[in-house]
């Protein structure tokens, strides 16, 4: 028998042993040492450690909740409606969700919890929508992409992109195939403009050159501006003659990322997973049938996602100086200390 068996059959007879006269105590400090082949005095206390310990039972240390349970319904309902955004994007909007779900009268919350939830910092809706996303992700599904025979043609760019004007995108497919990547099955192809983070999406049957093509025109006839270029993975699907030539009569620039270099294409890698694998999924999609109806959704889901949902991008980086004092003491660092910023500032170099 455990310890943590011998604590509830105590813990369960403790309220009996409490009222109970002294006949009755005798008979259930009788059957707990039968069942837990404790001393009769060991018994008698450890029944008075419990009732000391409920009896004397010291407050919860720390500071109060201030955001109850109510609060976080009430952000969870609000992450519900917003596509389940993260923590970052979903904070600046929640005053705008709370406002529209009051106009249409779907707002069930009171005016506490109302202002509580429009008070929560930035790091604290991070935090309970971290615990919302929890569970929530699938394992990763296949990849697809192999180095095409041609991408010779095509030259490396690795940046900067902070130049680029509107137009200039990265491309990427992402492959519905479950768990297998045997036999047919449906693609889609994503495109991302890097200076707006504007999104086009198309869905095709396989990864042939010509549909490859068909679903880039779609993507660049839905777009407010003129594509101006289109940086794709090495994919055999994007390096082929016939997609250069397309191009090449679009007035469309070309470029590729490195082989095995997912951060080359770091904006539309991240809107595989944060679009199409949230909508989508992992599961499967090997029947034609199928194609026409995620054209649909995804024409409905760019206008939603491109008009409707905030997204955010790093303007800048500020590179820190590391100094080898201690500010507070005057004192040289301990060694372990001095080793780790000297490491850091040859990295930094």
């Amino acid at each position: 028998m455990t310890m943590t068996t011998k604590y509830e059959i105590f813990q369960t007879k403790l309220g009996k042993y409490l009222k109970a006269d002294k006949a009755g105590k005798q008979a259930i400090l009788d059957m707990v040492c039968d069942l837990t082949k404790l001393h009769r005095k060991a018994a008698i206390r450890k029944f008075r450690r419990l009732q000391l310990k409920s009896s004397l039972a010291p407050e919860a240390r720390g500071r109060p909740c201030y955001y109850t349970p109510d609060v976080t319904l009430a952000l969870k309902d609000i992450w519900s409606a917003a596509s389940e955004l993260c923590g970052e994007l979903i904070h600046p909007i929640i005053a705008d969700y709370v406002k529209v779900l009051k106009r249409d009268g779907c707002w069930q919350y009171g005016e506490e919890t109302t202002t509580k939830l429009l008070a929560m910092s930035e790091v604290t809706v991070k935090r309970r929508v971290t615990k919302f996303m929890a569970g929530k992700s699938p394992s990763h599904g296949l990849s697809a992409t192999k180095p095409g025979a041609l991408k010779e043609i095509i030259p490396i760019f690795t940046g900067p992109w902070k130049d680029k004007p509107p137009g200039y995108g990265q491309l990427d497919t992402v492959v519905h195939c479950g768990s297998s990547l045997i036999g047919s099955m449906a693609f889609t192809v994503n495109w991302t403009d890097v200076a707006t983070l504007w999104g086009g999406r198309r869905a095709q049957w396989n990864k042939g050159q010509h549909a490859t093509q068909e679903s880039l025109s779609a993507i660049k006839d839905r777009l407010p501006f003129a594509m101006l270029g289109a940086h794709p993975d090495t994919g055999s699907e994007f390096i082929n003659w016939y997609l250069k030539g397309w191009c090449d009569e679009q007035a469309v620039e070309m470029t590729r990322s490195r082989p095995y270099h997912k951060d080359d294409n770091a904006y539309v890698e991240q809107k595989n997973g944060h679009i199409v694998r949230r909508f989508l999924g992992y599961s499967r999609l090997d029947n034609k049938t199928v194609i026409p109806l995620m054209n649909d959704l995804y024409e409905t889901l760019d206008v939603y996602l491109n008009h409707f949902v905030p997204s955010r991008k790093c303007l800048e980086k500020v590179r820190m100086a590391v100094s080898t004092k201690n500010t507070m003491t005057k004192r040289p660092l301990p060694t372990h200390e001095y080793w780790l910023v000297e490491a850091l500032r040859k990295l930094s170099k």
